[in-house]
């Protein structure tokens, strides 16, 4: 595509850019009161807060000039947006006063005076949009969150930078009035319906009825919270996404409308019909606007528009038809319907489908769909670039407008990983790309929560024109920040984790972890890693080292546990394959050995570690599920959802360990268990002279992982134990194993 059309078609989206003196006013006024929340009212006066949109010499492109600081001067802080104003204050406190705000406690330790700026640093971002979430983030991090936790996320957005965030809350309230208005029954509803750790895969069709139904109760706090998301994020003039129909009924529409033509999907994720194989509404059948744009104009009712929304038809299924002209179809349909509604309604599209099916979506089925949305309307998230871009092979999707996205974690599954430097370059060769249509990038984890260094790298590119130059001096600058003095021992460990954990390369690079410690034992799991394990071993042995000077400092020990747990992950192999190797070679004794040390000592001992700290408790986790209720009844079938989604995922273990944590509680009542049903069975194997038996083990297995979901025991919600004095026992008796890597 020539350049001239790929301005064009990137003009139209850039058109969302605007406000008046009254929005500047308002998201002035909401960076004010973050920096009070941040630092508190005293150290928040001493920054004056503006927002001029005559800042952006380029339209759309975001803004921020710092200035002033020093003995007795405030810190002038001016941005086009409000988002771009606290993108500045979080550049001055990160770049001036050494400040780090993270997921896991934030550093804030304020030099006095404010140090100066020397002179005015104005900076503008490279492209429109920094995106963030994944539809999955909803389901594997946000689940349970009240609004205290969603108004310390939506800051931590602001503060990132990020304009373009998913807002899908409360959207099956939404439904259930479309659907009764289509002549449903609340019965009918209620059995379509996926429970609320489910709803993800509700939202895209994967799913229905699984772990439901969704208690009235829900629908009435969603929607609350809905609200004051909506509001928040427009204070500080993000743009919302908000769902739009992707084309899924329910199967009870065909009562209602016994002519309507749908069709049955496939199955997914390893669910029968019982619970997925969903029903897909024709494109040309006349209910299809009928219902896209009853439901978008019910929505936007309620909630309002920022005009960009988002849908998925096909996500992880196969089309019905492989026919450009039915993709087309279907795709134009769900386009359709959302500008009738809304005419200037842009769609952005997970292209995630493209990725994950490329056997089915050929050049002419990815034309199909790129092609059937005006140029500059379909706003395409490239949503694993740093792995697997889509871009390249697309000739930029077509002239479609893409977001470059970092997906990094599955599940959010624990485990220390990243691929740095592929992140790191990704963007700006994104941006070199012949006739790129770039315009963004982006942050889509399926989880949040975990290896923040990973997301302090790529919220930074997002306002960055090339590279970072130097990786291990910013690492080494990281580590400063986050635990607020400069400590050889700690920095060196960073730059260690740096050349192995987070230095990941190759398309095999996957943030999904598949560490034996957390899937099902067999005698064929994979214990290969791409990285020298010796590293992760120095790096603890150096963390270790900095606690004396460094104990006092929460993302400290948070990083200490993280650590830790990381080399346990690392034994748990170990000990795996001299389990393994004793069974194969007969050897009872050493097989004992391993075994009873992996399942009776290591596990336990790691699970007092994680109970040490906050972020790594299992009834941290209940509790919060336990808190949404309004009822004991309630509070035990949302404890229930969640049980399952960490574990067996589907009620036949059909995504077994898919979300897959670390936590205190977790280790100790579900994986330990299964590690020792494991080496007991070897060793009855070995004595008895039978051959293992894999299918029995697992039935046998299934028995302990389903008496865990369906359990009532409470876990702890508040830390236990000293966790320097936790992991310094560990690590004397572990450590010398690290020469057996």
């Amino acid at each position: 595509m020539e350049a001239m059309g790929v301005a064009a078609a990137l003009g139209l989206l850039l058109l969302t850019a605007g406000g008046s003196t009254a929005d500047e006013a308002r998201e002035a006024a909401a960076v004010r009161e973050l920096l009070v929340r941040l630092l508190g009212p005293g150290p928040a006066a001493a920054f004056s807060v503006s927002v001029e949109r005559s800042l952006a010499t380029e339209s759309g492109l975001d803004t921020y000039r710092l200035s002033g600081g020093g003995a007795g001067a405030r810190v002038q802080v001016l941005g086009s947006t409000g988002v771009a104003a606290a993108a500045g204050l979080h550049r001055y406190l990160r770049d001036f006063c050494g400040c780090h705000v993270a997921w896991s406690g934030s550093q804030l330790r304020l030099p006095q005076p404010l140090p100066a700026v020397p002179e005015e640093l104005t900076e503008a971002t490279p492209n429109r949009y920094r995106y963030y979430q994944n539809v999955c983030t909803q389901s594997y991090s946000f689940l349970w969150w009240d609004w205290a936790r969603w108004e310390q996320e939506i800051d931590w957005m602001a503060l990132n930078g990020i304009n373009l965030a998913l807002a899908w809350s409360g959207q099956e309230a939404i439904w259930q009035r479309v659907y009764l208005a289509l002549g449903l029954t609340q019965t009918e509803i209620d059995e379509y319906f996926t429970g609320p750790a489910f709803l993800a895969w509700g939202r895209m069709g994967n799913l229905h009825t699984w772990s439901g139904p969704l208690p009235p109760s829900w629908h009435l706090k969603q929607l609350y919270l809905q609200h004051r998301i909506l509001d928040r994020m427009r204070s500080f003039g993000m743009i919302p996404v908000l769902p739009a129909f992707a084309g899924h009924v329910p199967k009870a529409l065909t009562r209602v409308f016994p002519q309507v033509n749908v069709t049955q999907m496939g199955s997914w994720g390893h669910f029968n019909c019982s619970y997925s194989c969903s029903f897909l509404l024709a494109p040309e059948d006349p209910l299809f606007p009928l219902v896209g744009s009853l439901f978008l104009r019910e929505l936007t009712k309620e909630f309002g528009t920022d005009h960009i929304y988002g849908a998925d038809t096909f996500n992880e299924m196969q089309p019905p038809s492989s026919e450009p002209s039915y993709l087309a179809a279907a795709t134009a349909a769900v386009y359709q319907a959302m500008t009738a509604v809304d005419p200037g309604a842009v769609w952005l599209l997970q292209g995630w489908l493209f990725q994950n099916q490329p056997e089915f979506w050929g050049p002419a089925q990815v034309a199909a769909v790129l092609g059937a949305v005006p140029r500059g309307r379909l706003l395409v998230l490239d949503l694993f670039a740093e792995n697997q871009p889509v871009y390249v092979r697309t000739a930029s999707f077509q002239g479609q407008p893409f977001i470059w996205c970092m997906l990094h974690n599955f599940g959010g599954n624990h485990g220390l990983f990243g691929a740095l430097e592929s992140v790191n370059q990704g963007p700006a060769t994104a941006r070199r790309f012949p006739n790129s249509t770039l315009v963004g990038t982006g942050m889509a984890p399926e989880g949040i929560g975990q290896n923040e260094v990973v997301y302090a790298l790529m919220a930074e590119l997002g306002w960055r024109k090339d590279p970072v130059a130097d990786l291990g001096a910013w690492v080494t600058s990281f580590a400063a920040r986050r635990y607020g003095v400069s400590h050889g021992d700690a920095e060196a460990a960073w730059r260690l984790l740096l050349r192995s954990v987070y230095n990941c390369s190759g398309e095999e690079c996957r943030g999904h972890n598949h560490s034996p410690l957390v899937k099902r034992p067999s005698l064929h799991m994979v214990t290969t890693v791409w990285y020298n394990r010796s590293d992760v071993f120095e790096a603890w042995r150096l963390l270790l080292a900095a606690t004396p000077t460094l104990a006092s400092s929460p993302a400290f020990r948070y990083d200490l546990v993280d650590v830790t747990r990381q080399a346990v992950q690392e034994l748990v192999s170990l000990y795996y394959e001299e389990m393994r190797t004793a069974y194969l070679k007969k050897e009872l004794v050493p097989l004992m050995r391993a075994g009873g040390i992996l399942a009776y000592e290591l596990l336990p001992a790691l699970d007092q570690v994680l109970a040490s700290d906050c972020h790594f408790l299992l009834g941290s986790w209940l509790e919060q599920a336990r808190l949404a209720a309004v009822s004991e009844t309630e509070a035990h079938f949302y404890e229930q959802n969640s049980r399952y989604q960490l574990t067996l995922w589907g009620p036949e273990g059909n995504i077994l360990d898919y979300a897959n944590k670390q936590l205190a509680g977790l280790v100790a009542d579900y994986y330990a268990p299964r590690w020792r049903l494991f080496a007991e069975t070897l060793a009855e194997s070995l004595v008895q002279g039978v051959p293992f038996q894999q299918h029995q083990f697992d039935k046998n297995a299934f028995q302990l992982e389903q008496t865990f979901v369906l359990g009532t025991r409470r876990y702890p919600s508040q830390p236990e134990g000293d966790t320097v004095d936790l992991v310094k026992k560990l690590f004397l008796k572990y450590y010398p194993r690290a020469g057996s890597f």
